[in-house]
């Protein structure tokens, strides 16, 4: 079922399906909620599971030139203070990562857990910052479509373009759908983020680390060096995926995010 909230003046649009302990997905940059309508229908007999538009993206209002992560796990906030779920497991794919560990900082008593989803508590590196400044002025020049045409390919493995060749253009076509006032926030919102790696440490709340051996976006060195900063963490290596597990190899990432869920 589609619904709303009103958060910042904006709306929020999500869907909330099934029943259960509720995981609630949070997608990436670019995306949208409907990235996640086939990987997440494999939960559906046995879980709640909610789905969000970040501000910015989808179906969601842009309320400024800056979408900080803060703001935006508050709208996610908004969103679980409403649907009242019990417990509550986050996972959060790369931008939905770092809204995932600023919710975590900010409202830990409303998770059981969270999983980072190729994503990372680092802040970005000056090349990084240079890199969304270049998409910022493209996206500002109506060049749109030239970043998602490199974005989108780029976050799946080489070796899986031929085969899920649909799956990209489906990812590029959702890409299109979000404003170009919406991706600059995004942009200047993760351009801006602080390094939490304080929050990935904590033993307070269970974590689930899943990173695709083949990422184009999160070297392989990076990953290790999240697992290794937070050993109590449950890890998931991806071996064929590169930045989008939850469609490259969906049946090993949801067997093991059900397998988390149910554990805790």
């Amino acid at each position: 079922m589609l619904k709303t909230i009103i958060y910042k003046g904006v709306t929020v649009a999500y869907e909330d399906r099934g029943t259960g302990t509720c995981i609630m997905l949070l997608h990436g940059y670019l995306e949208t909620r409907r990235i996640w309508d086939g990987f997440a229908e494999q939960f559906l007999d046995d879980f709640r599971v909610i789905t969000v538009d970040l501000p910015g993206h989808g179906e969601s209002g842009t309320w400024g030139e800056i979408h900080r992560m803060e703001e935006l796990a508050g709208a996610v906030r908004t969103i679980v203070q409403k649907e009242e779920p019990g417990s509550l497991f986050l996972v959060g794919h790369s931008l939905g990562g770092y809204v995932t560990l600023a919710f975590a900082e900010l409202y830990p008593e409303l998770l059981s857990g969270f999983s980072l989803f190729h994503s990372t508590c680092f802040a970005d590196t000056e090349e990084k910052k240079k890199n969304r400044d270049r998409e910022i002025s493209l996206i500002r020049c109506n060049k749109k479509h030239q970043i998602i045409n490199v974005n989108m390919p780029k976050g799946f493995a080489d070796v899986n373009l031929e085969t899920l060749g649909p799956h990209i253009e489906r990812a590029k076509t959702l890409a299109l759908e979000n404003s170009n006032e919406g991706i600059v926030a995004m942009l200047n919102g993760m351009k801006q983020r602080p390094d939490r790696t304080a929050v990935l440490k904590d033993l307070r709340l269970p974590l689930l680390l899943i990173g695709g051996m083949m990422d184009n976006y999160i070297p392989l060195e990076e990953f290790e060096r999240l697992v290794e900063l937070a050993p109590h963490a449950s890890v998931l290596r991806l071996e064929r995926s590169g930045h989008m597990g939850f469609i490259e190899e969906p049946e090993p990432t949801g067997r093991a995010i059900r397998e988390m869920v149910s554990s805790l």
